[in-house]
């Protein structure tokens, strides 16, 4: 019974790293192809590989959500409560997809799994939360906005002699290194959140002691996250590219080359699930700011965090819902 329970768990969780991989596949190209400095089909299959790469630089972040989030019950009650936050995160992606708007697949998952702690009455470790999540999710858009901004005014300075038709061709062969290394970062970072899901279920089914990531996890994870990048996100791709500020090359690189910079700090230096979608946007949201403020659509910027606001306890509100479901069925 609880080996069958486990392969559930893994199939969704393969599901919300597919989600994952769409949903957020704007993130990383989003700019590049507004820009025109990559076509759409060349930019997605440049994403994939990026991401499929980014996925084994690393495993603390997988840790984080494995370990320093919820301490659920072991045995078939703590897989629901697994299962119920998958099926909180991926319903919430899919409903912001649905409408365009680039919520954080990263805070869907935290919001289930939060969600589906309290419903089961188990341990949500409030300062894990705090520390690894809320925190991150205030400081890094505000990090995002600031060094986006103070970049770009740095390259205004730095080619202000040049002309303008030139820098345009050579920023947009800089994009291309920009958007490998967002798209890289992004492996890095949500493919672990699935790597952490997969093997608190192990660990919680009895399979698996500890929180080392096993071999088998990362490659699963980063090949659906891969799969699902290559699929495209194109309803979130004309909202990060087209309608929150009409974007040309030199500030498309800036907006990536600071976002994949957040990325990596966060992943490495601090082991903490921070939100790919929020890094980008903040950046696109600073960059936009040194052209003129009313070149930034507010209004789209504004639906845009209410929907991060609403992530985690929508999400939650979700996994709560189906950890009652299921618990009825088991």
């Amino acid at each position: 019974m609880e080996l069958a329970a486990i392969i559930v768990v893994i199939v969704v969780a393969v599901g919300f790293d597919y989600t994952n991989g769409f949903h957020d596949a704007a993130n990383a190209i989003a700019t590049s192809v507004s820009t025109r400095a990559l076509t759409p089909r060349a930019a997605l299959l440049m994403a994939a590989v990026m991401n499929l790469i980014g996925a084994f630089l690393g495993t603390s972040v997988a840790s984080t959500v494995g370990s320093g989030i919820i301490d659920p019950p072991t045995g078939i009650s703590g897989l629901v409560v697994v299962l119920s936050a998958l099926i909180g995160a991926i319903v919430w992606n899919l409903v912001t997809w649905y409408f365009g708007m680039p919520s954080s697949s990263s805070h869907a998952l935290i919001g289930g799994l939060v969600g589906a702690a309290l419903a089961s009455a188990g341990t949500v470790k409030w300062s894990g939360v705090l520390e690894k999540v809320v925190i991150p999710m205030v400081v890094s858009p505000i990090v995002g906005f600031v060094l986006a901004g103070l970049v770009m005014l740095a390259l205004l300075w730095i080619f202000r002699r040049g002309r303008p038709s030139r820098l345009s061709r050579g920023f947009r062969h800089a994009q291309t290194v920009s958007a490998a290394a967002m798209a890289l970062g992004h492996g890095l970072q949500d493919a672990q959140k699935t790597m952490g899901v997969i093997v608190l279920a192990l660990v919680v089914g009895g399979y698996h002691q500890g929180f080392e990531v096993p071999f088998w996890v990362i490659v699963v994870s980063a090949g659906a996250l891969s799969a699902g990048t290559y699929a495209g996100g194109w309803r979130i791709m004309r909202t990060l590219g087209r309608r929150i500020i009409d974007l040309d090359p030199p500030r498309g690189f800036a907006a990536e080359a600071t976002a994949s910079a957040v990325l990596y700090t966060a992943a490495f230096a601090f082991a903490a699930p921070i939100s790919t979608t929020q890094t980008i946007t903040s950046a696109i949201l600073g960059v936009g700011a040194t052209k003129r403020l009313s070149a930034v659509r507010w209004g789209v910027a504004t639906n845009i965090v209410v929907a991060w606001v609403l992530t985690i306890p929508m999400a939650a509100l979700v996994g709560a819902l189906a950890f009652w479901a299921l618990h009825a069925l088991v």
